[in-house]
């Protein structure tokens, strides 16, 4: 085993402990955590394959700002942890059919002819001229730009429902009305008041 091959299986093996935790943990500020480390090993494996602007978008984009957006909708809907968990185990055979399915399905595509070392060799480094950037894009924007609107749609739909989840109404929130405040008039709120002068008292 090579120092390549050392260091894929080394982070592939992150990756998958990532994941696990991710489903796993019990506090879902530690999910959120061990997600982000899931995107940073990901992204190291994109770097193993070459692909630079992948593994930076994967940091900048969902690292720098999706995960932030979760971890605040995670702090800020204030879960009963102990109503969480109430029924946890009920849910374990449906969750280790679907694992088994997957698994399965992923035995069956990684251990067909197609997916060998023989069959996907390593990729050859590209020239002075070469840019995986553009490359990139012209693969989405011409055989794959149908997945990659639905993904925009999807994500932008996750969005959505992150945001409104944080807007319950509750009694001890104090708010702004967006409308009120166009809506505000200058008599409604300044009020000119005359009062006389008071005279200098006399010495």
């Amino acid at each position: 085993m090579n120092f390549q091959s050392f260091i894929f299986y080394f982070f592939a093996a992150m990756l998958v402990f990532a994941a696990l935790r991710v489903i796993t943990a019990r506090n879902p500020v530690h999910s959120a955590l061990f997600l982000v480390l899931a995107f940073f090993t990901a992204a190291a494996l994109w770097m193993l394959l070459e692909a630079e602007f992948l593994a930076i978008a994967l940091v900048l984009v969902y690292v720098g700002a999706v995960m932030v957006l979760f971890l605040f909708v995670v702090m800020m809907l204030d879960i009963n942890l102990d109503r969480l968990r109430e029924g946890y185990w009920d849910y374990l055979v449906p969750a280790l059919i679907v694992a088994g399915v997957m698994v399965a399905e992923m035995a069956i595509i990684l251990g067909a002819r197609y997916f060998d070392l023989e069959g996907m060799p390593a990729p050859e480094p590209g020239g002075g001229d070469y840019s995986n950037t553009r490359e990139l894009g012209l693969l989405i924007y011409t055989d794959y730009v149908y997945p990659f609107e639905i993904a925009a749609v999807i994500l932008l739909v996750a969005i959505v429902a992150a945001i409104a989840l944080t807007l319950r109404h509750r009694k001890d929130t104090k708010y702004i009305d967006p409308a009120k405040q166009v809506n505000v008039r200058r008599k409604d709120r300044v009020r000119m008041v005359s009062m006389p002068s008071e005279g200098k008292d006399e010495g």
